[in-house]
């Protein structure tokens, strides 16, 4: 990004003005280094510098969306303007990946930061305990009407860090199923009201895929994985959520992985890459025009891929991902609300930001459009919500998020997720028995275990 020696001095201020201890500047650089770009794998979260200004109390705003994600929270962030004109409230979209959190851990090590920032929910634990964070009033977010009950219990549990709310979930976006009706319909795999019919078994997915393929002609269902750094995991960590298996990633400690289970996994992912069910060699962009184009009948993707999707097929469908292995999981994470860290805190600022972020959730049903699932269930739960197709056929997969092992070196955009898709790789193309492949799963977890903490 061209501004950025610019950019962090605007916000950041120069280091004389407020020197960031050397544990700091470590810890700044290690979140960094743990993150990697991803590239169109995550269409919504690739920004760029934008600004807003009003006159009043200022509340700043980072976030990471940009194409239609970012012009859809401009349009929120507009109407909380007309809302609370006693506020400034301005904007700055960044770089989704390593450039946005290393700016962020930057800016909240020196207590020049943002009021609020965007965090994808799965990074939190490499934020919290080092001190970069401040947690939520609950009081005071009880008076701008956000309590603990509008939230699913599996995200309000992951943005606590000891006992207190670290992050205010914005969404959930799952990794999820899409369909084209007009090749799923004679395969024969809807029920009568046009939804995806119930899958149960890993046995029943393949069935449905190979149906899907007599349509096609090609293939049923298209998955890509190849030079993508999170596709193979995304679907790897959401299977495992479903299978019930118990994990522990702790820093110091061996990995404990079920390395049975993780072995039927990728058994089943090996079997749907056949050619037939799924294509054995697919990139992400290959799985995308292989269901454009028709030459695959359903996709299994990210929400965040709907908006684009829609417009190639407007009544396009979708469903969470089949419940295979007995246990309601999907993999997900969730774009939060974050109060940095504040050099000298402003409480007329942080009264402000607290009814800020309270118009953005309870606005979210503008941002399900985009596809994603608002964390505010009243929103959820409301006629308009139901209405909008397919998000609420789908929309039941944000009470079962499943999000990355709460280690300091996962969650979206990082290494450790880039690791584990290329441990895969062999197995996924028929070039490796699974159980190489989870030997060098349990690894690759070992070796970053064996790392201390930056906070």
């Amino acid at each position: 990004m061209g501004q950025d020696s610019t950019f962090g001095r605007t916000l950041l201020g120069d280091a004389s003005d407020h020197p960031i201890s050397r544990r700091s500047l470590l810890r700044v650089a290690a979140l960094g280094a743990g993150a990697v770009a991803v590239g169109g794998s995550l269409s919504g979260c690739v920004g760029s510098l934008t600004t807003a200004a009003a006159t009043g109390t200022l509340v700043r705003i980072w976030d990471l969306f940009s194409g239609s994600d970012g012009a859809i929270m401009q349009d929120m962030l507009n109407t909380s303007r007309q809302e609370l004109p006693q506020y400034d409230i301005r904007s700055v979209t960044l770089a989704w990946g390593s450039p946005y959190y290393t700016k962020l851990a930057m800016a909240s090590a020196g207590g020049r930061a943002p009021e609020t920032a965007v965090m994808h929910l799965s990074r939190l634990i490499g934020y919290a305990p080092g001190g970069l964070l401040e947690p939520f009033d609950l009081d005071m977010l009880e008076q701008v009407g956000i309590t603990e009950s509008d939230f699913a219990p599996a995200l309000w549990e992951r943005a606590l860090y000891n006992d207190e709310l670290y992050a205010l979930p914005l969404d959930t976006h799952p990794f999820i199923t899409l369909f084209n009706p007009a090749i799923a319909e004679p395969a024969g795999i809807l029920d009568a009201n046009g939804k995806l019919a119930p899958i149960s078994t890993p046995d029943e997915f393949l069935d449905m895929g190979r149906k899907l393929a007599e349509v096609t002609g090609e293939t049923g269902v298209a998955f890509g994985y190849l030079s993508d750094p999170a596709q193979a995991w995304r679907l790897f960590w959401g299977l495992y959520g479903q299978s019930g298996a118990e994990y522990s990633l702790v820093p110091g400690k061996k990995a404990e992985l079920d390395d049975g289970v993780a072995v039927e996994l990728l058994t089943f992912m090996q079997t749907m890459l056949d050619g037939t069910v799924a294509a054995k060699n697919s990139d992400y962009g290959g799985a995308i025009s292989s269901f454009v184009s028709g030459r695959a009948g359903l996709i299994l993707t990210g929400e965040w891929e709907l908006r684009a999707l829609r417009e190639a097929f407007p009544d396009v469908g979708g469903a969470p991902l089949p419940i295979m292995f007995g246990t309601e999981a999907a993999y997900a994470d969730s774009h939060s609300y974050v109060l940095p860290r504040q050099l000298t805190p402003n409480p007329a600022r942080r009264e402000a930001t607290y009814e800020v972020l309270a118009s953005i959730l309870k606005g979210a049903q503008t941002w399900a459009t985009a596809g994603h699932i608002p964390a505010f269930q009243p929103v959820v739960e409301t006629p308009e919500y139901a209405a909008l197709e397919p998000q609420a056929d789908y929309a039941i997969a944000g009470r079962w998020a499943f999000l990355d092992p709460p280690t300091w070196f996962t969650g979206s955009g990082s290494d450790f997720q880039n690791r584990m898709c290329q441990a895969m790789s062999s197995t996924l193309q028929g070039l490796a028995p699974p159980a190489q492949a989870v030997d060098q799963m349990i690894s690759e977890m070992n070796l970053l275990l064996s790392m201390p903490s930056p906070a």
